[in-house]
């Protein structure tokens, strides 16, 4: 059985919130009201502070409360808040002031999100801005921009390796581009989304610098060892992340004769968050990129961001509370700003970072990747089970549910749901690693492993979606019958994400059955990583060699029939999801909604026709008659309904 995570290094005393209010009232003298921009501006301000003191207070106690230097740390960081909060725009402000007064706003039947590289998408952040009557016409309300900030010219990690959160990548343009690119996407009722990198930097970055340079200050932004005595502690309870680059979790750096503990690449730092300077620098870098017009972050690699010796120093408390402090800031400084946690765990430590007061919103990757079990093995038991008792969230919160991503797609359930299903989590995964690999007898899909561990025997998988989903296939064979399944399967699994409740997200290029990529092959700063396959140029659009005109149609006209019927039905939005127990081993079904405001979906994960008996559909409905939203098909006099191949069906009562 799953075990929880071992309790705080730091547990608060019993007088806590005493404590919090003595701070408040010793602290307070020394701001003044210029400082937080004078005036009505400041008194916002400072009531938002009372307001989310004590919690911040508690967070930070986590921490840092056994520090002599706790309350000099605190205090500067309430300086820091006034100074982003008098430097953010009125304009911001006043976006504030409106989402406050429509706190549900992220979880409208009209958030539709797509994702895309600024500059593999459009060229760089001016030419994104001809792209918006495009994304309008998609009904995107919801832009997730991947990482454009300066970083190491050769290796990058895709942009992961941050060299400087406050510059624009000089081809991309500048930190003005992104500023006015935000203020025409929320001119477009756009929301901006952006990655927040802050579990580690470049070692191109400030900090890493003066570290090579011999500042022991620096040094101690990050975690540091002169000999191998602690890594090999630690590594002995840590798991290998990229095993394909290089074994263990750290890197010697030969300039300064030191191990530098690096998580991911050799050239990405881990931030030492025990530095309560480094956690003060980081809130102020994310607050001012907050005030570039930025509507929702991406916390990146969330369960990494606290080390304990003897643990696997993932999801630990600290990290948890790293996130509800950065939440707590956020809602005193810019409260319009949501933090969306990204944290590809173990499927109960997903849930833990969902709440109101620390990512309101989470991406979903078991939906992500159990919709993909599903397709490989035409049975949706493990997908049903799972959602049956881990997709509900608390009221406040919202699944950002995709089916594909910049990543590769790992086979993250829950071990002890498959096994009450009889199924081995560890040969299961083999297989569907097999599966979409392509090498598994029979598979339409044509993906690329990645980071195979010889020791573990763990892998993950790559491609995009055309391409998993049996588009290249088909077209190889030049074999009709398999390109029309493709699609069928592509629009079903979005037709899922449209309607399960929560943002659905696009990555564009699916919309176009973009087929994988090869090229990346040939440029030694990505060949080594196959998720650059499913990460194509589209710079010329629908006339890309990678797209197969008459599939892009189809989908292209599914995917904005799927927005309207979502952005002028409620029931896609505030309401609750229930998943009866299975009716067919084949189907996956939900209810969205309550009382008379409900529809059925029901997906075919199968390429043979199923029937399902009209008493069901009644029963679940509410309603003796009934139709199909995206195909306008009404109930027929028989008895059972049939439904196609990779159909899905949103019926509702008439």
């Amino acid at each position: 059985m799953y075990q929880p995570k071992i309790h705080p290094e730091i547990p608060l005393p019993s007088d806590v919130h005493k404590r919090a209010q003595l701070t408040y009232e010793r602290i307070l003298p020394n701001m003044t009201k210029t400082e937080a921009g004078g005036g009505k501006k400041a008194d916002i301000f400072y009531g938002r502070l009372e307001s989310n003191f004590d919690r911040l207070f508690c967070c930070l106690y986590h921490l840092y409360g056994n520090r002599y230097d706790f309350y000099f740390h605190l205090e500067d960081l309430l300086h820091r808040m006034a100074n982003v909060y008098s430097d953010r725009s009125t304009r911001l402000k006043q976006r504030d002031l409106q989402k406050e007064n429509n706190p549900d706003w992220y979880r409208s039947e009209k958030m539709i999100g797509g994702i895309c590289y600024a500059d593999l998408y459009a060229g760089d952040l001016k030419k994104l801005k001809k792209k918006i009557p495009y994304f309008k016409e998609l009904g995107i309300t919801y832009m997730h921009l991947m990482p454009f900030f300066r970083c190491p010219e050769n290796e990058s990690d895709g942009g992961y390796a941050v060299s400087s959160y406050r510059e624009v990548r000089d081809d991309l343009g500048t930190m003005k581009d992104l500023e006015e690119l935000s203020r025409l996407f929320h001119a477009n009722d756009i929301n901006l989304v952006v990655d927040f990198i802050n579990n580690h930097t470049s070692d191109e970055f400030i900090w890493a610098k003066k570290a090579i340079e011999g500042s022991e200050e620096h040094m101690e932004h990050y975690y540091m060892f002169t000999d191998r005595s602690k890594p090999d502690q630690y590594d002995k309870t840590l798991r290998e992340i990229f095993p394909d680059v290089r074994r263990g979790n750290f890197t010697w750096k030969e300039e300064i004769g030191r191990w530098v503990w690096t998580t991911f690449h050799n050239y990405q730092w881990d931030l030492n968050y025990r530095n309560p300077i480094v956690f003060n620098a980081i809130a102020e870098e994310l607050l001012i990129l907050a005030n570039r017009g930025v509507d929702v972050m991406r916390m990146d690699a969330v369960a990494f961001t606290w080390k304990r010796m003897g643990t696997d120093c993932e999801n630990l408390p600290e990290a948890h509370y790293i996130l509800q402090a950065l939440n707590a800031i956020s809602a005193v400084v810019c409260p319009g700003l949501l933090l969306k946690s990204e944290a590809i765990v173990h499927p109960d430590e997903v849930n833990r970072y969902i709440d109101e007061e620390e990512c309101q919103i989470s991406y979903n990757p078991l939906l992500m990747a159990l919709s993909w079990e599903a397709l490989a093995t035409r049975e949706t038991k493990l997908l049903t089970k799972s959602m049956q008792h881990r997709f509900e969230i608390g009221d406040s919160c919202a699944w950002v549910n995709y089916v594909r991503s910049h990543d590769d797609i790992g086979w993250t359930f829950s071990d002890e749901d498959a096994g009450m299903l009889g199924i081995d989590g560890y040969h299961h995964r083999y297989f569907l690693n097999q599966f979409y690999s392509g090498k598994f007898p029979g598979s339409f899909a044509r993906g690329v492993p990645f980071q195979h561990n010889p020791d573990t025997g763990d892998m993950r998988i790559c491609g995009t979606a055309a391409s998993l989903t049996g588009l290249k296939k088909g077209l190889d064979m030049d074999d009709a019958e398999e390109i029309e399944l493709s699609i069928k399967r592509i629009s079903m699994m979005y037709g899922i994400a449209y309607s399960i409740g929560g943002i659905p997200l696009i990555y564009l290029g699916d919309e176009w059955g973009v087929m994988n990529d090869h090229r990346y092959e040939e440029d030694p700063g990505k060949s080594y990583d196959t998720r650059w396959v499913h990460r194509p140029d589209l710079r010329s659009g629908e006339r890309s060699e990678l797209i197969h005109k008459p599939a892009s149609d189809q989908l292209t006209e599914f995917f904005k029939k799927a927005a309207e019927i979502r952005k002028s039905h409620p029931v896609f939005g505030l309401g609750e999801t229930h998943f009866p127990d299975q009716i067919d081993p084949h189907l996956f079904t939900f209810v969205r909604g309550n009382g008379a405001n409900r529809i059925l979906v029901i997906a075919n994960f199968s390429e043979h026709y199923r029937t399902v008996h009209n008493d069901w559909i009644t029963d679940q409905l509410h309603a003796v008659n009934y139709s199909d939203l995206l195909s306008r098909m009404s109930r027929s006099d028989g008895d059972e309904l049939d439904i196609e191949p990779y159909q899905i069906l949103w019926l509702e009562g008439v």
